[in-house]
């Protein structure tokens, strides 16, 4: 008994020092490494990288080689590119849990960047939905640069009444909110939806699309952005720092939550019998260890003690049918995208400083010239 007894404890001890051991392995910051030469033959253009992990400063504009179109891929020309919160969760590489695949210490990857809109300059074999010239919008790795290199997937056609900078900040926004209201929400005509963090870069596409979707919407933002919000098509608009809307006599059939900031229990309040609250994001929350994984985890521990359905969710912005979908909204004018601030490419730091910062009015942009 004693022997068992010690070598449970040994197996303890173990098992902490390992975790011990992980969780400082995962929270260290290694010194940058140098960037490797080009080749004198090289075909260049610029691109912001990082290659360490750290604030707004590890982002720097470099001259790194042009890429060439692989079979079945695209060369493509980027017009502008637009910022996420997802882009400066890996510009910190946090939460940490993320570096077990991004990189120990430091980015496995030095390319940083997903939404961007531009034009196809290269095609390889095998590409068949887009040619030569075409103006498009997407997603693809390392979007903060002068050109990529994308397979079809997660690509659609720039509708002609929309700018490149409007359709740069519309994937991972846009399909967000497509997907939370239409896949989760199951919204539909007749229904009322409250849109809390309604002039952000989900909220603006969320209040559009439930109107989209045959909604009645409610807007919750600050006093400044009000007269933005009701623009966009919202029959109501409550200013929070001056009412709290879970106090309101209102009952709704959904609450979209594009900033997370409040109390679960809160939302009760004003759902209908059969609502549903539907989380996509933990603001602009740069806590280390959780980060956006917090509201999930959130709700998975709080649902046996609530009486609504609760869903967190991370969009899947690679959904070229959803992207199709969002550019015929734009196409019949149903969603006018909302840019806030465009910087240039030197400028991105800046731009993630005011992205980070969390008062945002719909997306911030980054232009290539």
């Amino acid at each position: 008994m004693r022997v068992a007894k010690r070598i449970a404890g040994w197996g303890l001890g173990l098992l902490v020092a390992a975790v011990a051991a992980l969780a400082i392995a995962l929270a260290h910051n290694a010194s940058p490494a140098p960037a490797a030469p080009l080749p004198a033959t090289a075909v260049r253009m610029k691109a912001i990288v990082y290659r360490e992990y750290g604030g707004p400063a590890v982002l720097r504009l470099e001259q790194i080689a042009k890429p060439t179109p692989a079979a079945n891929e695209l060369l493509i020309k980027v017009h502008d590119a637009a910022l996420n919160p997802l882009d400066f969760h890996y510009m910190r590489g946090s939460p940490y849990i993320m570096r077990m695949q991004i990189g120990m210490g430091a980015p496995k990857s030095s390319r940083i960047g997903v939404d961007f809109s531009g034009t196809v300059e290269a095609i390889g074999p095998g590409v068949r939905r887009f040619k030569v010239g075409d103006a498009i919008f997407g997603t693809a790795d390392g979007a903060l640069a002068e050109y990529v290199t994308s397979t079809e997937v997660g690509l659609a056609l720039k509708p002609d009444n929309i700018s490149f900078a409007q359709a740069a900040g519309v994937p991972v926004a846009g399909v967000t909110a497509l997907q939370g209201l239409r896949d989760y929400a199951h919204v539909g005509p007749g229904m009322k939806v409250l849109v809390n963090g309604a002039s952000g870069g989900v909220g603006t596409f969320a209040v559009q699309i439930a109107r989209s979707l045959g909604a009645e919407v409610t807007a919750v933002c600050s006093t400044r952005n009000l007269e933005l919000v009701r623009s966009l098509g919202a029959s109501r608009v409550i200013d929070y720092t001056r009412e709290d809307f879970t106090r309101d006599s209102e009952r709704y059939d959904v609450v979209f939550d594009a900033v997370n900031n409040r109390a679960l229990r809160d939302y009760e309040r004003i759902l209908v019998p059969k609502g549903i609250v539907v989380l996509v994001g933990a603001g602009p929350s740069i806590e280390p260890w959780l980060g956006p994984l917090e509201g999930m985890i959130k709700v998975r521990l709080m649902t046996p003690f609530l009486h609504h359905p609760f869903v967190s969710f991370f969009a899947d912005a690679n959904r070229t049918a959803d992207l199709d979908t969002l550019g015929e909204l734009m196409r019949t004018g149903k969603v006018v995208p909302v840019v806030d601030r465009t910087y240039p490419l030197a400028d991105a730091s800046a731009g993630m400083t005011y992205l980070e910062a969390g008062h945002a009015r719909g997306k911030v942009i980054i232009a290539m010239e």
